[in-house]
């Protein structure tokens, strides 16, 4: 053992040792999109904040980054004196501009990964990002302005996993190879939100939201600073309630956004603090703003009106027979039992408890867009329905399935047999299906 550790180590210092234990574990295999911006690059710190960027790649975090072009696109267009207008937070592009755009954007893209290759690390700009014009809005002829229409989660999550960080552009690809310019906060919020981040940074020249300036409702906390530390979803809605007519906090919109897309945690951190990103990830203190989404938001009861939408996301899963057919009439007649998950309006996932006696209950019918299994909406799904049966007073659960029994025994289910089931259901059970019988225990 060594005695200087054993003797001289305040009991502070090997409380954040085991924090930074626990945080590792945790992160570990997961990813994180870190949007940083121009002015960082230019800042005396920049240089350690990607080594810390480094560390956490080397750790077994996945890293995507985003780097901000505004102020260098500002620069380059001033100095081959060329004319361009910003409405609204967009700049309207036109096709003189957008070659030297371009070039401000890869040249930040590339400040960024020369760093990384002197950490050793592995670093790959590229082409990821599919977009369309913005077109003409109130008279206003955006040309060569655009938004993101595609991520290429593939490819992307392909190089993460081979252990390289890739970088993208502010610039995303038409149809027919066209360039369009895109807002690089708008690019980070659909990134972080595709690829199912863990947490999507912010690294700014600013100290995150400070209180002073808002109005800030009782029970938001604020830190010794002024700062406020965190906000839930709910207690966002709240802070823009209580300071209406004043322009919301830079990134609070973006984050909500973020995290209504799954992403569970957005920061928001100055960048000109050394070591800044590291006390946000490794300590429970933090060192910026985080907005973090309720769990199960998203999720709600079913509708009547939902039950072609609940078939059209069922559908696949029916035709791998994965899930049993359910006929339009007996979803109509039974949606009470069913929850769904939609993302701005749209049904992507859904589940159903059905009651029996003896305090049991059945979770059934689990089906999840493809499209948004990467964000884990399918446990969010079963730990909701488990919440919902231990609120009503039932104390165990079962699944009947044919295809995904290692899935249920990773959340906590255990097997059963047809003694497990309650009469009604044993009865009914399909013995040429042979689905297995899994249980988990709610007291």
């Amino acid at each position: 053992m060594d005695q200087t550790l054993e003797s001289d180590t305040p009991p502070g210092q090997v409380d954040t040792i085991r924090e930074v234990f626990q945080y590792l574990r945790r992160f570990a295999g997961k990813t994180f999109v870190i949007k940083i911006d121009y002015t960082i690059t230019e800042d005396p710190h920049f240089p350690m904040l990607m080594a810390d960027i480094a560390r956490l790649h080397e750790v077994g975090i996945k890293i995507v980054l985003i780097p901000g072009a505004k102020e260098r696109i500002d620069d380059i267009l001033a100095v081959y004196r060329i004319e361009d207008r910003i409405i609204g937070g967009v700049r309207a592009t036109s096709s003189e501009a957008i070659p030297f755009i371009k070039m401000a954007a890869f040249d930040v893209a590339n400040r960024l990964m020369t760093n990384l290759s002197g950490a050793d690390v592995n670093a790959v700009i590229g082409n990821w990002v599919r977009a369309k014009g913005i077109g003409v809005v109130n008279g206003v002829d955006y040309q060569s302005a655009g938004l993101v229409e595609k991520i290429l989660t593939k490819e992307i999550r392909s190089l993460t996993d081979e252990g390289f960080v890739p970088i993208l552009p502010c610039i995303g690809w038409g149809p027919t190879g066209r360039p369009y310019n895109i807002a690089s906060n708008e690019l980070a919020v659909v990134a972080a939100s595709r690829l199912g981040a863990e947490k999507l940074f912010f690294i700014t020249g600013g100290d995150g939201v400070l209180a002073g300036d808002y109005r800030v409702p009782e029970g938001i906390p604020v830190s010794p600073a002024g700062r406020i530390s965190n906000l839930s979803l709910s207690d966002l809605e709240a802070f823009f309630a209580a300071n209406p007519g004043l322009p919301p906090p830079e990134h609070l919109e973006r984050a909500r956004r973020a995290c209504e897309g799954g992403v569970e945690r957005v920061h928001i951190l100055n960048g000109k603090k050394d070591g800044v990103l590291l006390k946000e990830i490794f300590s429970n203190l933090g060192s910026g703003t985080m907005v973090y989404s309720n769990r199960y938001s998203g999720i709600r009861p079913m509708k009547h009106n939902d039950v072609s939408e609940v078939l059209r996301v069922m559908e696949p899963f029916v035709r791998q027979g994965i899930l049993v057919s359910r006929s339009e009439d007996a979803l109509a007649d039974g949606y009470r039992d069913y929850i769904v998950f939609e993302v701005d309006g749209a049904i992507h996932a859904s589940a159903a408890l059905h009651r029996y006696q003896d305090n049991c209950g059945e979770i059934a019918a689990i089906a999840v867009d493809e499209n948004y299994s990467h964000l884990g909406v399918g446990p969010r799904l079963v730990g909701y329905l488990c919440e919902l049966a231990r609120k009503s007073g039932i104390t165990r659960v079962f699944v009947l399935t044919t295809r995904t029994a290692d899935w249920f025994l990773s959340l906590g289910f255990e097997e059963g047999d047809l003694s497990s089931l309650p009469e009604q259901k044993r009865a009914a059970y399909n013995l040429e299906r042979k689905s297995k019988i899994l249980i988990r225990n709610l007291e």
